[in-house]
Order: C-alpha cells, then sequence, then structure tokens
C-alpha cells in the first residue's frame, strides 16, 4: 500500500497505545463506520502493520521484533521528513557525523543532500547510497555484518571500527523511549553498535517520531540523560516532558 492516510495513522496509533484492541472500539475511536474501520484495517494488515485477531486488531511486533523495513519507510513517512528538515538545518557545514540504521536516519541522510564539507561515518548501506550521490560529503561505510532486512551493519567488527574515530555529532534513532527515561531497540548488536556511536561523539542527537514514546523493546540502549539534543514531530506526552526538564534537554519539534 502507499503511506497511510492520516486516518489510518491515528488508527495505528491507538493500536500502538491499546496494544490490542476490538473493530468496534476503534470505530468509536476515530468516529468513523465499522465498514471503513475493517477496510483500513485490511490495508493496513495487508502491509504487516497490524495483525488481526477475531473481532479486533493488535500491535504486529512484541519487544523483541522490530516491524519490517519497508513497512517502517512509509510508516510517519511525513513526521520522519519535518523531522529530517529540523536535523538538517542544525547539521553545519564541514562537520563530522556518525549517522546509525533506521528509517529515520535515512531521510536525514536525504536532507543533507546539499550540505557541504562533511564526512559521515555510518553502519547503514541505505545512508551510504543516499550521501554517496552528494559529491561534497565523504561517506565512509563501517565494516561488519549487513542485516539483510535493512541493510544495517552490526558485529563486532562495526564496534571496533567505530571506535577509531571520535567525531562532532552523533545522528541516532531509536525503536522505543519508556517512560522511565530508557532508549530501547530490538537487536543487542545494533545497540552495542549505537552504544559505541554514543561514546565516540561530542553531541549526541536522537531523532525520533511521536509514536516512539511509550514503546517498549527488549534491549536498552541508553538513557535519555546520555543525549544532547532531541528532534521530534509532536511534543512528547507524559512523563517526558518532566524528564527532560529535569535533565535540561533541548527538543526541537520539526513542522511540515
Amino acid at each position: 500500500m502507499n503511506s497511510p492516510n492520516p486516518r489510518q495513522l491515528k488508527l495505528l496509533d491507538v493500536v500502538r497505545v491499546r496494544g490490542s484492541v476490538t473493530v468496534e472500539e476503534l470505530a468509536e475511536k476515530l468516529g468513523v463506520t465499522l465498514q471503513t474501520v475493517r477496510r483500513d484495517v485490511q490495508r493496513l494488515a495487508e502491509a504487516g502493520m497490524l495483525t488481526r485477531f477475531h473481532g479486533g486488531v493488535r500491535v504486529p511486533s512484541s519487544t523483541v521484533e522490530n516491524i519490517a523495513h519497508q513497512q517502517r519507510e512509509s510508516l510517519h513517512a511525513d513526521a520522519k521528513a519535518a523531522i529530517a528538515r529540523a536535523v538538517a538545518n542544525e547539521v553545519p557545514n564541514n562537520c563530522s557525523l556518525f549517522i546509525n540504521i533506521g528509517t529515520t536516519t535515512e531521510a536525514i541522510a536525504r536532507a543533507l543532500l546539499r550540505h557541504t564539507g562533511l564526512r559521515v561515518i555510518t553502519n547503514n548501506l541505505n545512508v551510504a547510497a543516499i550521501l554517496s550521490s552528494n559529491p561534497q560529503c565523504e561517506v565512509i561505510v563501517v565494516g561488519g555484518v549487513v542485516r539483510t532486512r535493512d541493510r544495517g551493519i552490526i558485529g563486532e567488527a562495526a564496534v571496533d571500527f567505530i571506535r577509531q574515530f571520535k567525531v562532532d555529532i552523533g545522528l541516532i534513532g531509536i525503536s522505543g523511549i519508556e517512560a522511565d527515561g530508557s532508549l530501547r531497540d530490538f537487536d543487542y548488536r545494533e545497540v552495542k553498535v549505537a552504544q559505541t556511536i554514543i561514546e565516540h561523539s561530542r553531541q549526541v542527537w536522537l531523532a525520533a517520531d511521536h509514536s516512539k514514546f511509550n514503546r517498549p523493546a527488549m534491549v536498552e540502549l541508553a538513557r535519555l540523560s546520555q543525549i544532547d539534543r532531541l528532534f521530534t514531530d509532536k511534543m512528547p506526552p507524559e512523563p517526558f516532558p518532566a524528564l527532560m526538564g529535569d535533565i535540561d534537554l533541548h527538543c526541537t519539534v520539526g513542522t511540515d
């Protein structure tokens, strides 16, 4: 399917918050007919964004497995583009960057195509392919094992490679941010690489759309207190404003 429309995105957000929900509850919550909900659910389920059960739907992944890369590309695409523009506006020319795995960081790479004098080190082959179109950007690809589902590079070889560098800005995406302030992901091998990126960056910028807040995942990557700047598309829900205030975390909200 094409990118979900606004109604379908709202439906996905309701399911994500509730975990599982009946078709009747969705119709009432969204103010639409049962027929409309069933049609949306059918399309979203076919795209792998929802899992149906008798009388309702649930999120397709647990704390141990992420949504497939192709499905994540279309999910909240406008929000990711807004975040990418906000990040690109703050990235100066002539600086060094780490960019890690994720569809949001790939959107950021596209937004950096007009920058000059960048040196980018990435464990994301999609990011490398995008930025290789910019002749004013030097791209260094991390060595390691290529994860076929999203072309991310993981493993100990990737960690060892990254340890050679100290960059100006580490740009990272994340799968989930829980209410205790923990940043979480699904693959411990990917997490090890991202942790090394954090350790070897002078500043760490986190890019996360609104769906990532209160989303559980199995492996702790870092804490919000380790982040210098947060870029998102909507002001985070409670309890995150208080958490960010306690640690003086600067939050930039990208807009259309």
